[in-house]
């Protein structure tokens, strides 16, 4: 194929992932999820035996990314900050991030489909027999989900808190715009989402021959100096502390990249 057949290629597989994206935000927006108690005992006295089904609802107002967003609301935001709305229109547009980012984490395993197979003519015949794709999509959706958790669990709630303590050390009353709330989270769910899946684009550039294994370990201070600035620019505050919540994670996955593509290169 030539360069410019490529890259049509590419843009085929990029409109299919945006498809599928623009659908799931379409049904965020649109539905939301109730639940429906059904009492065993017919009784109302019999709070033991209830149990409530989920099942889904058409409703703007109370859709699955409203629900999501009080969700984060409650788990993140410390208890004496409030969301507030300045601009009619900020909530709307706030539900339609958060729509994207669940179309984006949904779309994973198409992303990683689409881009094994555009990728898998630069891999010799002999290395996809063996590497199949499954032995690839399985440690991706792991390693994502996994910087999505630790984002959501660790670091967002200690650099909410952190940061919140600035304000309260003076006495001011604090009130977070929900756009500026709903892009922080945003910010670091998908860094870190995307960032832990270093090991597995290390490996796939190995794969094709580009770069080998003693690349990596040759130029490992400068990746450690790449990957401290990169923590720098991406999270949005400038306290040097924050930083290394991703900084740190991915010096480690990079030194596993390393060592994966190592046991590799040993087998080969």
């Amino acid at each position: 194929m030539s360069v410019k057949e490529h890259f049509y290629e590419m843009r085929s597989r990029i409109l299919r992932v945006s498809f599928f994206i623009f659908i799931v935000i379409i049904f965020c927006v649109t539905f939301g999820i109730q639940y429906y108690s059904v009492n065993l005992n017919n009784s109302p006295n019999g709070l033991d035996n209830i149990i409530k089904f989920p099942f889904i609802y058409p409703d703007p107002f109370n859709n699955l990314a409203i629900q999501i967003t009080t969700f984060m609301k409650d788990m993140l935001l410390p208890a004496e900050v409030d969301l507030i709305q300045t601009a009619p229109g900020q909530a709307f547009v706030a539900q339609i991030y958060v729509a994207a980012l669940i179309g984006i984490i949904f779309s994973v395993p198409l992303i990683i489909k689409e881009a094994y197979e555009f990728l898998s003519p630069a891999i010799e015949e002999k290395k996809k027999k063996k590497i199949k794709l499954l032995k690839i999509f399985i440690p991706t959706i792991g390693l994502f989900i996994s910087g999505i958790a630790f984002s959501f669990l660790v670091v967002i709630p200690f650099t909410l808190d952190f940061l919140y303590k600035y304000g309260e050390s003076i006495g001011v009353e604090t009130f977070l715009n929900i756009n500026d709330f709903i892009s922080f989270v945003l910010q670091f769910l998908l860094g870190f989402g995307v960032t832990f899946e270093l090991p597995i684009v290390m490996y796939i550039i190995s794969l094709t021959g580009i770069i080998e294994y003693d690349f990596w370990k040759r130029n490992f201070r400068y990746s450690v100096i790449i990957l401290v600035i990169f923590g720098a620019i991406i999270t949005p505050d400038g306290s040097g502390v924050t930083m290394w919540f991703i900084s740190g994670p991915m010096i480690l996955l990079y030194i596993s990249g390393v060592f994966i593509i190592r046991i590799t290169s040993r087998k080969k």
